[in-house]
């Protein structure tokens, strides 16, 4: 066994040169999403100042991510893998094409950025289940567990480095520098990715696509203890996942580091978890490790929700992030080692639909609650108190008059009042 650092093994990217391909791929290609993940939101803020306009940046992948989750599953098993990938990634790059035309105008619009987050959703959603297939194959059946240690490393690395500089560089320069930083990572991501071995093309078990589908949701229904896995993670995140208001919590600090800060919080604490996980090779009873996980990642996302601290936010991200980061470790090593390579493209849809699905309708959640009760109600689901919206419980604004609740609202009228008086002011809507 060849350990890295922390006792990562590095066994899986020594061994196979495929597999080393497709995972710099990756990790280059999710370094400039990453960014874009922060740029979108952000720049959706300074365009309209509403959470619940940002919150519905979720409600529109929604459906591209069930529909084309469950379709990508089932051409994973019946198309060449490599091609579907290389398509995948192009059509993506193209849709950053048109982020970054779009921010270039001097009135940027808001609908363009909600067509393309639906645009990328789907594509991702067909692309993402062949990169699973082809990772159960390129690495050997001993070497799951240490293939999703690695991926958690590759994955939670970018989502440090990529928020970091795609916040700062949209806070200082504006968010088409970072569309044009993605445009850059995809050319080098499809470059590799144009560089690996043609694979065989998989047999189809069955006659038809609804035939296949019906297959791998029959396997599915087999496999209680894999429903299993989904369900927590699903609930987990559709309760408690409200990053897509970072934005605005971001705000509430009025620290120009603040934005890229809290997008690395959650990364940060996945990363050190991951590092840090050899302990985890003890483990057997992956079942009630995930429950565990998803018990903590709720406990660090209430500290986040609770804290007014800047310190202390970051604190319960990266609670969050490490226990999300473990649950990942063990919900992958289970289905690589245990679904059958036949079926493994359509469970790679019904997964990624699993962990994709539960984040996308949870910043939704977020974005809705934000908007009729106040941000930090939306971010703890908790037990604050909804503000009183009656017309005698609200003060004039001290700038522009208009009558506003004690919750924090901004607008463009607003804004620079804002940022100048102290952080608990109440400002108009």
């Amino acid at each position: 066994m060849s350990q890295g650092f922390f006792g990562v093994d590095l066994t899986p990217l020594r061994q196979s040169k495929q597999y080393r391909r497709l995972y710099i791929a990756g990790f280059i290609s999710m370094l400039g999403s990453m960014a874009t993940y922060v740029a979108v939101p952000f720049q959706l803020r300074l365009l309209t100042h509403s959470t619940l306009a940002v919150g519905s940046i979720g409600l529109v992948e929604l459906a591209p991510l069930v529909v084309f989750g469950l379709y990508g599953g089932v051409l994973a098993d019946r198309l060449n893998r490599r091609k579907l990938i290389i398509t995948m990634e192009l059509i993506i790059m193209l849709s950053t094409v048109a982020l970054f035309v779009n921010a270039l105008l001097a009135h940027p619009l808001t609908w363009i950025l909600y067509l393309d987050a639906a645009f990328v959703a789907g594509a991702s959603s067909l692309q993402s289940p062949s990169v699973s297939a082809l990772n159960q194959i390129f690495v050997s059946h001993e070497l799951q567990r240490s293939s999703s240690t690695l991926a958690n490393i590759s994955g939670t690395t970018a989502s440090i480095i990529g928020p970091a500089l795609g916040g700062l560089a949209a806070v200082a320069f504006g968010p088409g520098s970072v569309y044009f930083l993605n445009l850059v990572t995809f050319t080098i991501s499809l470059y590799l990715l144009s560089r690996l071995q043609a694979t065989p093309k998989p047999e189809a078990s069955g006659e038809t696509v609804f035939a296949d589908l019906r297959e791998g949701l029959t396997y599915t229904k087999s496999r209680p203890d894999l429903v299993g896995t989904y369900i927590v993670d699903l609930l987990a995140m559709i309760l408690a996942f409200p990053i897509v208001m970072l934005p605005f919590v971001a705000a509430r600090f009025h620290e120009t580091y603040a934005l890229a800060l809290l997008y690395c919080g959650l990364p940060a604490g996945a990363l050190f978890a991951t590092l840090t996980s050899r302990w985890t090779r003890k483990v057997h009873r992956y079942g009630r490790a995930i429950v565990v996980a998803a018990a903590l990642w709720g406990l660090g996302i209430a500290l986040f929700g609770y804290s007014s601290s800047l310190w202390l936010v970051l604190l319960g991200l990266a609670i969050g992030g490490g226990a999300d980061s473990i649950s990942g470790i063990f919900r992958n090593t289970m289905w690589n080692e245990s679904i059958p390579p036949d079926v493994r493209g359509r469970m790679a849809g019904i997964e990624m639909i699993s962990y994709s699905l539960g984040p996308t309708a949870g910043q939704f959640r977020a974005g809705v609650m934000a908007a009729w009760t106040s941000l930090r109600f939306s971010l703890t689901f908790g037990d604050w108190p909804v503000p009183d919206r009656s017309a005698s419980s609200r003060r004039p604004c001290p700038r522009c008059g208009a009558l506003t609740p004690g919750a924090m609202f901004t607008s463009p009228r607003c804004a620079p009042y804002a940022r100048a008086r102290s952080r608990e002011a109440p400002l108009c809507e």
